[in-house]
């Protein structure tokens, strides 16, 4: 398998201390987040004020990267399926992607919808948000 290297460039901060605090599969987080930017990202943020929505990948740290099947909360039978087709963080690149509502950005901080990770979630990465075709 071939490997890659990621930069984390920032942190979320969320009220959730804990993953098990974190809103279950397709239940909206409530509040508000912060999305804070290693300091050094502060030019790449240049333009994102009149956007209303973003798009944030960041990294689930605490996933197990072996699980390649589980069963899923909603399962009936019990029966384990795939985990690409699930939203579970457990995965072998346990990359997570939101859409949120962009609320206010001050300097290297941006205040978001709430994300549904935990207190100090690394951050890969910010996207703008735009409508399918």
């Amino acid at each position: 398998m071939n490997k890659a290297t990621v930069n984390f460039i920032g942190t979320i901060q969320t009220s959730y201390k804990t993953v098990a605090e974190c809103p279950g599969q397709a239940r909206p987080a409530n509040g508000v987040s912060k999305i804070v930017l290693d300091p050094e990202m502060l030019p790449a943020l240049k333009g994102i004020e009149g956007k209303s929505c973003i798009q944030v990948l960041y990294w689930f740290d605490e996933a197990d990267r072996s699980a390649l099947q589980k069963v899923p909360r909603w399962s009936e039978t019990n029966e384990k399926i795939g985990v690409f087709a699930l939203r579970s963080p457990m995965r072998p690149n346990p990359i997570a992607l939101s859409t949120v509502e962009l609320l206010k950005v001050e300097e290297n901080v941006l205040t978001v919808s709430a994300l549904d990770c935990r207190d100090g979630t690394p951050l890969l990465d910010i996207k703008p948000y735009m409508d399918p075709p």
